[in-house]
């Protein structure tokens, strides 16, 4: 087949997985705290906003997990789409859903960048021998 970017889509594939894994953790304690804090007068919007922002989390690192995928290919374009998606879905991660307990988020960073600058060898064909 080829070669592929395997250090891209191994960082991108751990980072997705750290942010997925803090998305539900995120969305699992706003559902707990949410209750408790709705108790409050006044402060029943902020249990939903803790819960629309872990959700959010967990979609980013989903995203993120099929831009790994599509790292993986290693077809120049679909590679080239998939850091994209890495990269920025990363970084809205670590603004709207905290990042994957910000490892996540440095990993996708980096698997990111990694498979944006990949470059697969040049299959051509051998030099022609040179003139006696």
């Amino acid at each position: 087949m080829g070669e592929k970017p395997t250090a891209a889509f191994a960082l991108s594939l751990v980072g997705a997985i750290i942010m997925i894994l803090g998305g539900l953790f995120s969305t699992i304690i706003a559902i707990i705290a949410g209750g408790f804090i709705s108790i409050i007068p006044g402060m029943e919007w902020l249990g939903g906003l803790m819960i629309v922002l872990g959700i959010l989390g967990l979609i980013f690192g989903i995203i993120v997990l099929v831009g790994a995928i599509m790292i993986y290919s290693g077809e120049r374009s679909k590679v080239r789409t998939g850091s994209i998606l890495v990269l920025v879905f990363s970084i809205l991660n670590l603004i709207f859903g905290g990042g994957g307990f910000f490892i996540g988020f440095i990993l996708g960073l980096i698997g990111g960048i990694l498979g944006l600058v990949w470059k697969p060898e040049a299959r051509g064909e051998a030099p022609p021998p040179p003139p006696v």
